[in-house]
């Protein structure tokens, strides 16, 4: 059973995969890290000067007693993340997209070689066989 398992553990696919999930994650941080850190603070002049990291939609104010206590805490809708997740989702899968259509075509290029032309041996062989059933 442990052999088994050392088999299915080992095998190239799994280990590719593994390195691929692991590349991913470190991707999609630097991404986040390029949308928070330069994407957006230089889109907020182009906005007008809207900070979209900071934007957010109340639905319900905050309900504040007469001691100056929040009873009940407002409901906001925090878009600036969302529309960050969004634009690195974007981002990441466009990546994604242009690596696995440039690994299909690698593959298909690599399936369109020509096959290597076959030994002498066999050609001759071929043409011996060739000229024996003329002779039948």
């Amino acid at each position: 059973m442990l052999k088994e398992f050392k088999e299915f553990a080992m095998k190239g696919n799994l280990i590719d995969m593994a390195v691929g999930f692991v590349m991913g994650g470190a991707f999609a941080t630097v991404v986040t890290a390029f949308i928070q850190g330069v994407f957006l603070p230089v889109l907020a002049p182009v906005m007008g000067g809207i900070d979209l990291s900071a934007l957010t939609y109340t639905i319900s104010p905050a309900v504040v007693d007469a001691a100056g206590e929040v009873t009940r805490p407002a409901a906001v809708v925090d878009l600036g993340a969302f529309l960050s997740a969004l634009i690195s989702f974007i981002i990441v899968a466009f990546v994604m997209f242009l690596l696995i259509k440039g690994m299909n075509t690698m593959k298909k290029a690599e399936e369109a070689a020509p096959p290597p032309p076959p030994p002498r041996q066999e050609v001759l062989l071929e043409e011996i066989r060739n000229l024996l059933a003329k002779q039948s």
